[in-house]
This record gives C-alpha cells, structure tokens and sequence, in this order.
C-alpha cells in the first residue's frame, strides 16, 4: 500500500511540474495570462496533493489520530479495569472459603 502511495505521490508531482509549466509558459504572453494563473494554481495544489500522499495518515490528520489513540488507550483501561474487577472477586471469594476452613479447623468439635 505504501508503495502504490509512493508511486502515485510520483506520478501526480510529475503531472504538477508539467502543468505548472504550462502555466509558466502561459504567464509569459501578455494575452494569456488570465489562464496561467490560475493554471499554476492548479500546478500549486497538485504539488501539495503529492506532498500529502507520501505523508502517513498520522502526519496528514494528526487531530483523528490522536482521538482514536485515546479511544484505544480508554478501550484497553476499561477492558482491564473490568479484568481486574473480576480477578479481585475471585481472590477474595478464595480468601473467604480459606479462613472459613481455618475457623472451622480451630473450631473445638462439640
């Protein structure tokens, strides 16, 4: 997947410098320049849209990677907290037959 990323990261930049270029060439000539500008506007936002697909999702959208971080952080404490919750009960149902079956043994038989 990152490969495939990479190589269309290449073929959109090389698509953004031959655009731009057009633009350039567009801007020279008096008369046609009120289409270069706003082709090398275009050329601006290809370059830019090369840039972001060579960036992992972390980079590109750091706010939802941070929130899904931490809803993964909360899952995993939740899951544990209940875990532990369980394992506390146990131990103490163990506890509880234990020293049932020490007072017992202490326990003068009548």
């Amino acid at each position: 997947m990152k490969a495939l990323r990479w190589l269309l990261a290449g073929v959109v930049w090389i698509l953004a410098g031959v655009v731009g270029l057009v633009g350039a060439i567009l801007c020279v000539t008096i008369i046609l320049l009120p289409l270069g500008i706003p082709v090398l506007m275009l050329a601006r936002r290809l370059f830019s849209l090369a840039g972001v697909l060579v960036l992992p999702r972390a980079a590109r959208h750091p706010v939802q990677a941070m929130e899904a971080a931490v809803e993964r952080g909360t899952k995993d404490a939740r899951k544990g907290m209940k875990d532990a919750g369980k394992d506390m009960s146990r131990r103490s149902r163990r506890a509880r037959k234990k020293a049932a079956r020490t007072v017992e043994a202490a326990a003068p038989s009548a």
